[in-house]
């Protein structure tokens, strides 16, 4: 039984003697689900958007004008959701406080938000380097990837890539920096065997890291890659 499988059976056992509460407002949960139905519901959809990068947009586009200068290196996109209040409060209980409740809840928000626009082959987790898996604990994209692989279907191929260097944390940085710090951060390390793949992170905010992980996946052989993000943030302003 490996650490993941105890953490399952630890929510269970809690999931069955406490009720569960709502991480943000702190109301009557849904089952195992630490999230109420008025929080769920104050999730903000993202149907409005530019179809190559998933930007909220007033109007939906098939490239937004970042776009069509700078074409995406994947062939599709999947950001169900926008980086907003709810999602923000639960979005950095899991990532910063630990918190896999959290990530649970979330888990389960992207599975209510519908199917993908297609079934990949294989999961791909966007990894994170050694020393920063060793501090947090846990790859938040990797966490979020099991429940929504199992719901789909599809297998997880959570050691295909790997961060070769440390980054920056990328919410310090603008969108030119974001491109630079991860350049060259990703490098395959097990072959997935797959000819269509989705690579999956928590936030999409340019696109950066996603884009990289396209990139060398693509290069190593692979035909297709799609993004998967839970959401994504709107442009300042």
């Amino acid at each position: 039984m490996d650490a993941f499988d105890l953490r399952r059976m630890a929510a269970a056992v809690r999931a069955f003697a406490l009720p569960s509460r709502c991480l943000v407002c702190g109301g009557d949960g849904q089952g195992d689900v630490e999230l109420c139905d008025g929080c769920r519901s104050s999730l903000v959809s993202n149907p409005s958007r530019c179809a190559r990068c998933a930007i909220p947009l007033p109007l939906p586009a098939a490239a937004c004008g970042t776009c069509q200068r700078r074409p995406p290196p994947w062939h599709d996109i999947w950001v169900p959701l926008v980086y907003a209040w709810p999602l923000d409060r639960l979005e950095a209980r899991f990532k910063f406080s630990g918190s896999l409740a959290a990530g649970r809840a979330l888990s389960s928000c992207w599975i209510d938000a519908g199917p993908p626009p297609a079934i990949p082959d294989a999961i791909v987790p966007v990894p994170l380097h050694p020393a920063r898996l060793r501090a947090r604990g846990y790859n938040q994209a990797l966490e979020l990837a099991r429940p929504l692989a199992r719901h789909l279907g599809v297998a997880v191929a959570h050691d295909a890539l790997r961060r070769v260097r440390v980054t920056e944390a990328q919410s310090d940085l603008d969108a030119v920096e974001r491109r630079k710090n991860v350049r060259g951060a990703f490098a395959t390390h097990r072959s997935t065997g797959a000819a269509h793949v989705a690579v999956v992170d928590d936030v999409m905010t340019t696109g950066s890291t996603l884009a990289e992980c396209a990139r060398v996946l693509l290069a190593s052989g692979v035909r297709r890659v799609d993004v998967w993000a839970l959401a994504r943030t709107p442009r300042p302003g």
